[in-house]
């Protein structure tokens, strides 16, 4: 994590002896309903832990909104141009706490299924112990794309939330919806744009240096 989003994480992220729930208002939100995107309004003072925080911190409780959930999603994206893979990045949330945080890594690994929501599942399903995540919020910087969004309906995901939409291969609103799809046994709640313009900026800024 580096730079401004470093820096907005410490911000956006607190500790909570409580443990707050992703609503960011300390009540548990029904299973299934949606929950519209949070704005930042009183995150209260950043705690000293959470502005050293990194996205590879599974045991720290942290209570976040949306786009404090997304800002730790937006600096696992930066981490994807160490090795030349598109950033986009991903964090998976359970009671508050992140327990998962990739990003791309198709270039690092020659892996073609190896995006961050991929990715993340399969770190959150080994935390939680088990594929079904019906308890967990995956948050991604950009909208997921045919395989992300059927790996996020079979593992049952309990909620998405991304930033800048995909009109060349998004897969939850824009070329179809595979979550919303009826003949789909498992259609999760979905929030989109949540600082979109700051997922689309790391992805313009990625393409721009490559048309050079």
């Amino acid at each position: 994590m580096t730079g401004l989003h470093a820096e907005f994480v410490a911000q956006h992220l607190w500790h909570d002896e409580t443990t707050r729930t992703i609503d960011g208002h300390g009540v548990p939100h029904p299973h299934g309903e949606r929950i519209p995107c949070q704005t930042n309004s009183g995150p209260g003072e950043a705690t000293a832990a959470a502005r050293e925080a990194t996205p590879q911190i599974t045991t720290v409780v942290l209570a976040m909104q949306d786009d404090g959930a997304m800002l730790a999603a937006l600096a696992e994206a930066e981490r994807a141009g160490e090795h030349d893979d598109v950033p986009v990045g991903a964090v998976v949330v359970r009671d508050g706490a992140v327990i998962a945080a990739r990003h791309n890594e198709r270039e690092a690994t020659g892996d073609p299924t190896a995006h961050a929501e991929i990715l993340a599942l399969r770190d959150a399903a080994a935390v939680v112990g088990h594929w079904r995540l019906d308890d967990c919020t995956m948050v991604v910087t950009l909208e997921p794309c045919f395989m992300c969004a059927g790996a996020l309906v079979n593992a049952r995901i309990g909620r998405l939330v991304y930033g800048a939409a995909d009109p060349k291969a998004g897969a939850v609103g824009s070329l179809a919806n595979v979550c919303a799809d009826a003949r789909l046994n498992h259609r999760p709640p979905v929030t989109a744009g949540v600082l979109a313009e700051d997922s689309a900026a790391l992805l313009r800024a990625f393409f721009a240096t490559r048309r050079r």
